[in-house]
C-alpha cells in the first residue's frame, strides 16, 4: 500500500488488487466534504480482513454442542440474537409532552371548546398517527420470522457474503455512545428491507426500523410488517385530517424520529423513486430529511450515515414483484406466491456492503458553506453551447433539487443540502441498482459475474464468442475492476465463474457445443427482450469505467469532426488530439449527462472531473503523449507539483512550466478493442436521450409531465420493437433502467431550458421552451447528442 498526497491535500491510496480470500477494504467516505470522518472507524489491517456467509449458520453459532444442537442450529442461532435497543415504553407521553407538540396543540385550543375536552382529543389524534406510524416489536413473532427468513434465504440464494472489516467497522461505529446509526439504501427489490434487516439482527446491531415506501400495503401485511421493525408513512392519516390539522402529523413524525434516535435504535431508510419523475419520493425524502433537523434541533449530537451497497447475481423480483407492485394494495397472498415463484429460479449469490460511516453534523456544516460558490446553472452554460452563441465554461453546474411533494417546510438551503447528501451517499449505490438516478465518492455495490458477462456479450461480443475466448475477456475485465478500486462480489476458478453467469444466463443466451473444435459457442439472442435484460445487467460496469466512458466518447465525437479532413489510408493512431479539444468535448458530455449517473462526485466541479478523465485515459493505455520534435524532454528531480504528463522541459522560463499536450490514440496491450467497448458502455444512454429528442416533435404542448412520461415510454417501447398488444398486456413494458433513462433525459431537458413547467390553475404543465419549438433547434440538440455515439 503507498499513500500519494496531492497538491490539494488529498490522501491517494495506490495498491495493487489481488482476486482471492482478502480484499482490501475501500468504502471511503467523501474527503471533500467529510474530511474529519476520512479516517474514522477505518480498518487499516487490511490483510486480515476476510469474507463470510451471513446464511451460513452451524453449531458454532450457538452456545451448545451436539447431535441435536446440529438440526436445530438454526432455530437456537436466532432464538439466541440479541435485541440492543428498541422503542421505550413511555413513546406516547414522550411525543405528547415534547415542546414542539405541545406548541401546534396549544394554538389549537381556542378552536374546541374546553381545554379538558381538547386535552383528550388532541392525545387520541397522537394515538392514531403514531399507531399509523409503528407498532410494538413482538419478540417471539421477530424471532420466528428471522427463523423463517433464514430458511427462505437459504432457498433462494446460493450465499449472502459480508466483508468481516466492514463488519467490524460499523459494529466500532454503533458503540459510539449517545451517536445513532442511519443506514441508507436503494430500493432493487422487495426482499431489501427484509434481508438488510435480518443482516443486522444476525450480526449484533439490533432490530433496526426500516422505513417503508409509498406502495400500499393491506391491514394485515402493514399490522405484521410494523410488528417485525416496519414503520411507515401516514398517508391515510394526512387525508383523513383537515388542513388546519395538518401541522400535527408534522410535529408527530418529527418528535417520533427524535425519539427513536435518541434510543439508538438502528434507522434504515430505503430510499425509491416515484413512478413519474426523477426526484425522490416523498416518503423517502421526507425520512431523511427528519433526520437532518434532529441533528440540527439538537435533538442527538450527531448522526452517523452508513450506505449500504446490495448486489444480486439475480435480482428477486425482476419479473415476479412487479404485477403486484401496482395501485392496488399488496397483501400477504401476492407475497407468498411472488416468493414461490421466485423459488422456482436460480438467483445465484448477494453481496452486501457498508460503507464507511460518516458525520451528520461535519456533511452539513462544510455543505452550507460551498452552497454559496455554485456555478452557473445548466441552462446558462449548455444550452449556449449546442445553439452555437457562445464557449463553454467549466463551472459546476446546478444540482437538481427535490420534487416539488417533498418537504415544504424546510428552507431552500435545507432542501439543498438533503439532496446534496442523497446524490453523496447514494452513488455508492448505483451500480447494482435499477435507477440511475440518485448518486458517495466511491462506489460501494460489487460487481457480480452476472454483470460482467453481460457486459462482454453485449458490448463486445455481439455476434458470439467461443467459452475459452470468453473466459479470458472475463479475467481480463474483472483485472481492469480490481485496479479501478472496485471490489466483486465472488471469487473460485475462472472457469467455475463464467459458467455460474452463463447458468444464470442461459434464457437469453445460446450454448454451442463444436466437437470438431472442443469448444462452445457462446450465443447472445437476438430477441429485445434478452438485450434488454443483458443491457440492465451489464449497468452494473458502468460506475467502474465511468470517467473511460466519458472520455472515449469525447475522442469519437474529436474523431467524427475530423473524418471529412482525413484520407481513407489514415489510422486513427496517427491522428494527433489537442488536449485543450479534449477537455471542450469532455466538458460538454459532462454537463449533459447527470453526474449521479456516472457515479461521480456532486462536489467536485466539472473542470476538475475532465481532468481527472484525460488522466484516467492516460494511465489505462488509451492515450500516449505525442511528443513534439521541436523540443527537448528531460526528467527533472525538482520538487515540482504531481501532474501526470507533465512537460518536464530544462527550461527555467515560467511560460515552459505546463505546456499544453497533445495526444495519439493507443491501443492498450491485451486490451483489443478497449476504446469502442467503452464507448458501447455510454450508447443506451446516449441512444435514449437522442431519441428523447425525436420524441419532442409529437406531443401536443402544453400537457402534464405524467402524460409526456406515458407517452415517451410508449414512443421507446416501439422503437425497441415491442407492439401494442405487449404494451397493454405489461404495461411499462420498458425494463426499469430504460425507464430510469427516460426519466433522467426528461429531467435534463427541463435544467437545460429545453423543456419548462407552466402554472396552471389545472397544475403544472409541460411547454417546449421558445428556442426549441422550431425544428432546427431539435435537430441541433439530437446532432449534438449523437456526436458521441461510437463511429
Amino acid at each position: 500500500m503507498k499513500t500519494w498526497l496531492c497538491n490539494s491535500g488529498e490522501k491517494l491510496e495506490i495498491f495493487i488488487p489481488f482476486l482471492g480470500k482478502h480484499r482490501p477494504l475501500l468504502r471511503r467516505s467523501c474527503q471533500t466534504c467529510t474530511p474529519e470522518s476520512w479516517n474514522g472507524f477505518y480498518h487499516q489491517r487490511f490483510s486480515s480482513l476476510g469474507f463470510c456467509n451471513a446464511i451460513r449458520v452451524t453449531e458454532e453459532d450457538t452456545r451448545y454442542r451436539g447431535w441435536l444442537v446440529r438440526r436445530v442450529c438454526a432455530f437456537l442461532a436466532v432464538w439466541g440474537w440479541k435485541v440492543p435497543a428498541d422503542s421505550p415504553r413511555d413513546l406516547l407521553a414522550r411525543i405528547c409532552c415534547s415542546k414542539r407538540v405541545q406548541d401546534v396543540t396549544t394554538g389549537q385550543f381556542c378552536s374546541l371548546r374546553g381545554v379538558r375536552k381538547s386535552h383528550w382529543w388532541w392525545k387520541e389524534k397522537i394515538c392514531e398517527i403514531l399507531a399509523e406510524i409503528q407498532a410494538p416489536l413482538s419478540l417471539l413473532l421477530l424471532r420466528l420470522c428471522h427463523w423463517t427468513l433464514l430458511k427462505l434465504f437459504n432457498c433462494l440464494f446460493l450465499n449472502v457474503q459480508l466483508h468481516r472489516g466492514q463488519l467490524g467497522m460499523v459494529l466500532r461505529a454503533a458503540s459510539t455512545p449517545g451517536v445513532p446509526l442511519v443506514f441508507l439504501s436503494m430500493h432493487k427489490s422487495h426482499l431489501d428491507g427484509p434481508l438488510l434487516s435480518f443482516l443486522l439482527f444476525s450480526q449484533g446491531l439490533g432490530v433496526p426500523r426500516v422505513t417503508v415506501g409509498s406502495q400500499l400495503y393491506s391491514p394485515h401485511l402493514q399490522a405484521l410488517l410494523s410488528r417485525l421493525g416496519g414503520i411507515f408513512w401516514p398517508w391515510r392519516t394526512e387525508q383523513m385530517l383537515r388542513d388546519q390539522d395538518k401541522q400535527i402529523l408534522g410535529a408527530v413524525l418529527a418528535t417520533y424520529v427524535e425519539e427513536v434516535l435518541r434510543s439508538q435504535q438502528p434507522l434504515l431508510i430505503i430510499l425509491e423513486e416515484p413512478p413519474v419523475t426523477l426526484h425522490l419520493s416523498a416518503p423517502s425524502w421526507e425520512w431523511l430529511a427528519l433526520v437532518y433537523r434532529a441533528v440540527q434541533d439538537g435533538a442527538v449530537p450527531d448522526v452517523l450515515l452508513v450506505p449500504v451497497g446490495i448486489a444480486y447475481d439475480v435480482v428477486p423480483d425482476s419479473s415476479h414483484w412487479e404485477a403486484v407492485h401496482s395501485a392496488q394494495p399488496l397483501g400477504l397472498g401476492p407475497c407468498l406466491w411472488a416468493m414461490c415463484q421466485s423459488l422456482q429460479r436460480n438467483l445465484g449469490c448477494v453481496r452486501v456492503d457498508f460503507a464507511q460511516p460518516f458525520s451528520l453534523r461535519e456533511f452539513g456544516a462544510r455543505n452550507l458553506v460551498r452552497q454559496s460558490s455554485m456555478g452557473k446553472p445548466l441552462e446558462e452554460m449548455l444550452l449556449p453551447t449546442i445553439l452555437g452563441t457562445c464557449q463553454l465554461e467549466g463551472k459546476k453546474a446546478e444540482i437538481c433539487g427535490p420534487g416539488p411533494a417533498t418537504a415544504t417546510g424546510l428552507e431552500a438551503e435545507e432542501e439543498m443540502l438533503v439532496t446534496e447528501l442523497v446524490l453523496h451517499s447514494l452513488s455508492v449505490l448505483i451500480p447494482a441498482s435499477l435507477s440511475p438516478s440518485l448518486a458517495d465518492s466511491i462506489a460501494c455495490s460489487a460487481v457480480m459475474t452476472v454483470g460482467i458477462t453481460s457486459a462482454l456479450l453485449l458490448h463486445k461480443h455481439q455476434e458470439g464468442v467461443f467459452l475459452s475466448r470468453l473466459m479470458l475477456d472475463f479475467a481480463w475485465l474483472l483485472e481492469e475492476i480490481l485496479l479501478r478500486q472496485h471490489d466483486v462480489g465472488f471469487s473460485g476458478q475462472l472457469r467455475a465463474l463464467v459458467q455460474h453467469s452463463l447458468v444464470l444466463l442461459r434464457v437469453h443466451v445460446t450454448l454451442y457445443h463444436l466437437s470438431s473444435v472442443g469448444d462452445v459457442l457462446v450465443v447472445p439472442k437476438a430477441s429485445a427482450e434478452a438485450q434488454r435484460e443483458l443491457g440492465h445487467y451489464s449497468t452494473a460496469i458502468l460506475p467502474v469505467f465511468a470517467s473511460e466512458a466519458v472520455g472515449a466518447c469525447a475522442i469519437c465525437a474529436l474523431l467524427r469532426e475530423m473524418l471529412p479532413f482525413l484520407r481513407a489510408s489514415t489510422r486513427p493512431s496517427s491522428i494527433v488530439l489537442s488536449e485543450d479539444e479534449l477537455h471542450h468535448k469532455t466538458l460538454e458530455l459532462l454537463q449533459l449527462l447527470p453526474p449521479n449517473l456516472l457515479g461521480l462526485q456532486p462536489c467536485q466541479p466539472l473542470d476538475c472531473r475532465s481532468q481527472d478523465i484525460v488522466d484516467k485515459l492516460l494511465l489505462c493505455g488509451l492515450l500516449k503523449v505525442e511528443e513534439p520534435e521541436s523540443k527537448c524532454w528531460v526528467c527533472d528531480f525538482a520538487p515540482q507539483p504531481f501532474r501526470l504528463g507533465m512537460d518536464f522541459s530544462d527550461s527555467d522560463s515560467e511560460d515552459n512550466k505546463v505546456s499544453k499536450r497533445c495526444f495519439k490514440l493507443h491501443e492498450p496491450q491485451g486490451s483489443p478493442g478497449f476504446l469502442l467497448f467503452l464507448c458501447r458502455l455510454l450508447s443506451p444512454t446516449l441512444r435514449t436521450y437522442a431519441r428523447a429528442v425525436a420524441f419532442l416533435e409529437q406531443p401536443s404542448w402544453p400537457q402534464p409531465e405524467g402524460a409526456y412520461m406515458e407517452a415517451l415510454l410508449q414512443f421507446l417501447a416501439k422503437e425497441e420493437g415491442l407492439g401494442e398488444s405487449e404494451w397493454g398486456t405489461h404495461g411499462l413494458s420498458l425494463p426499469f433502467w430504460d425507464r430510469s433513462l427516460a426519466l433522467s433525459s426528461l429531467q435534463t431537458f427541463k435544467v437545460m431550458g429545453v423543456l419548462e413547467e407552466m402554472r396552471t390553475p389545472a397544475g403544472s404543465l409541460l411547454q417546449l421552451t421558445q428556442p426549441f419549438q422550431s425544428s432546427a433547434s431539435r435537430e441541433k440538440l439530437e446532432a449534438f447528442i449523437q456526436q458521441f455515439t461510437q463511429l
